[in-house]
């Protein structure tokens, strides 16, 4: 929602500020500035780059192979009234797509609601409803995507990662024999990617940890299972639309269904729960840390706990995954409760 939209930092180098400059940045704010403001004749200056969003376009089309365009496919195209609204829908006219928009009339307030990436269910039924081959949702920002199918199924970032990776590997144009992801993509990438003979690093949640390990050891594909995809041959941080147009390449040369082309795997059972606090720090909290305790115990060696708290809202994540669901899903209730109480 708007009032949880912040400020994003990037280097002279195009990247993201590291933790430790956020930090220290965050700290001056909160300071006294007075004597370490600048006089006015140094202040910066802002210009608007008039041609920005014809480059761009022409940026994003050049991503694809040559020659190939998306004549034939009827896509229904979700902006979350946010970033992209008028650039992602003339890209893909541009291509020969033919193109139907929603979350395209941003306001100022009704950015990512009940649309994009985070809210995909009327992207679902308006791909179902025109019978297009395939949906695609940005997030606010438009640095996430998800993709609906011919279906109507929701095919997330691990599937994404899964097909882009299989697609470069056999072009020859993965930088290293794998990917990088977090610790929330599902253990069914892990062992799609290990019988392609491709490794998966994972890191803490964050597309900029992502990234950060992507640089320290030569990946140029990885991502997050909400839809962050990092290519970087062509960017310093997650592109939504680009990634969507990878997808699209392989789409258009396999001429199967998007059905088939993103189910790469099968997940594991994996349950996510979203829990809203109002105070201090639950997961310090002695019931807490006993139910995360007893919920790993439950899993056992064969299944995974993952929680971690909301880095823009009052909230916590509580994802575990194993290959039974019943037990997967006693050990999310378990700690939810704990942390409601």
């Amino acid at each position: 929602p708007y009032e949880d939209n912040g400020i994003k930092l990037f280097g002279p180098d195009g990247y993201k500020l590291n933790d430790e400059v956020e930090a220290e940045i965050t700290q001056l704010i909160d300071s006294d500035l007075g004597k370490q403001l600048s006089s006015s004749a140094m202040l910066g200056r802002a210009k608007r780059v008039e041609s920005a969003h014809a480059r761009y376009i022409e940026f994003a089309k050049r991503t694809l192979p040559r020659n190939l365009g998306l004549d034939g496919l009827r896509i229904v195209l979700d902006c979350a009234n946010g970033a992209a609204y008028k650039v992602a829908p003339e890209a893909l006219w541009e291509l020969g797509a033919e193109v139907i928009t929603i979350g395209d009339e941003p306001d100022g307030f009704n950015i990512n609601k009940d649309v994009g990436s985070t809210k995909p269910t009327a992207l679902s039924q308006k791909v179902r409803e025109l019978r297009a081959d395939l949906g695609i949702a940005l997030d606010g920002d438009a640095d996430r995507v998800l993709i609906v199918d011919e279906q109507g199924q929701i095919v997330d970032g691990d599937q994404l990662m899964g097909v882009i990776a299989r697609s470069w590997q056999e072009d020859g144009r993965l930088s290293a024999p794998g990917i990088v992801s977090t610790v929330m993509s599902n253990l069914g990438l892990e062992r799609y990617l290990a019988g392609l003979g491709l490794s998966m690093a994972r890191t803490a949640v964050g597309d900029r940890y992502v990234l950060e390990h992507m640089r320290a050891n030569g990946f140029n594909l990885g991502g997050e299972q909400s839809g962050h995809i990092i290519l970087s041959d062509y960017g310093t941080t997650g592109d939504g639309l680009v990634a969507a147009l990878q997808l699209l390449a392989v789409v258009k040369r396999q001429e199967k269904p998007v059905s088939e082309v993103c189910h790469c795997f099968e997940p594991l059972p994996q349950i996510l729960k979203n829990v809203r606090y109002k105070q201090g720090r639950p997961l310090e909290e002695k019931p807490v840390v006993n139910a995360i305790k007893a919920a790993e115990q439950l899993l056992g060696e064969g299944g995974r706990l993952v929680i971690r708290p909301s880095g823009t809202e009052p909230v916590i994540r509580v994802m575990a995954e194993g290959d039974d669901r019943d037990l997967v899903l006693r050990a999310v209730d378990e700690v939810v409760e704990a942390v409601t109480k």
